[in-house]
């Protein structure tokens, strides 16, 4: 087997990528496998991504680990994919720590499995200090419960009597991403094509990239493709790109 090609990092490029790591399912069916196997190879493409983020210049990778709406899966697959956290941070936390990496979780601690809960806290509270890379796995996470849940943070401390004006600032200080770098650039694999309730706020001014590529082969290179085509995107924010009028004066 080829060993996995280094990254290098371009001249321009996204400060925060987030990835919704999405074909496990299919990888698994397509080789007569089941869905388990695709989560556990999913493990090892998450591994690669967050060694290669960096070499490419990323300061911060978000990931989707589990959504609020993955509840309704069956049974036995949200187990295995309860299993699969425990398994990776026993394995990847200490790891992690010595690298600079830090590690924030998104999404609501209520409800999950005691054992998961401690799990979160202490890779939290491990690595807090640390400041080489941010990994933000979102976990039990909904981009529209977030929006309620930092709506409800700001009518509990209006009616805590504080001062609170209601805007786009103060909203984003109730996110679970808040104090992360903006978003720059969104993957998706697998070749579908939507957010599936995935940093909604975050992904207003993001750029998009759909990869045709199941989740459980991704990497370096696919991770620099990515990247690249960001790096060919004009980011104008709603705006648009200046242009030259006559005498050299230059109008929007």
């Amino acid at each position: 087997m080829s060993a996995e090609p280094v990254a290098t990092a371009p001249e321009k490029g996204p400060r925060h990528v987030a990835l919704i790591m999405d074909g496990n399912g299919r990888w698994a069916q397509r080789r007569g496998l089941p869905r388990a196997v695709g989560h556990r190879e999913g493990v090892q493409a998450l591994r690669r991504t967050i060694k290669a983020a960096p070499e490419l210049g990323v300061e911060c990778l978000t990931v989707f680990g589990f959504s609020t709406e993955n509840w309704s899966r069956p049974a036995d697959e949200v187990s295995d994919l309860m299993g699969l956290v425990r398994a990776f941070v026993g394995s990847d936390l200490n790891r992690l720590d010595a690298a600079g990496v830090r590690v924030k979780v998104l999404g609501r601690r209520k409800g999950l499995p005691s054992d998961i809960a401690a799990i979160v806290e202490r890779a939290e509270a491990q690595t807090a200090g640390n400041d080489k890379f941010l990994l933000q796995v979102a976990f039990n996470y909904g981009g529209r419960a977030d929006l309620v849940d930092a709506a409800q943070r700001l009518v509990d401390r209006a009616r805590a009597g504080e001062d609170v004006v209601v805007d786009e600032e103060m909203l984003g200080t109730g996110l679970s991403t808040a104090g992360s770098p903006p978003v720059d650039l969104i993957v998706r694999t697998s070749g579908e094509q939507r957010l599936s309730n995935f940093l909604l706020w975050e992904a207003a001014y993001a750029e998009m990239v759909f990869q045709e590529i199941l989740w459980p082969d991704y990497g370096a290179e696919a991770l620099a493709e990515a990247i690249a085509q960001f790096g060919q995107r004009e980011r104008r924010y709603g705006g648009r790109e200046a242009v030259t009028a006559p005498y050299g004066e230059a109008v929007s």
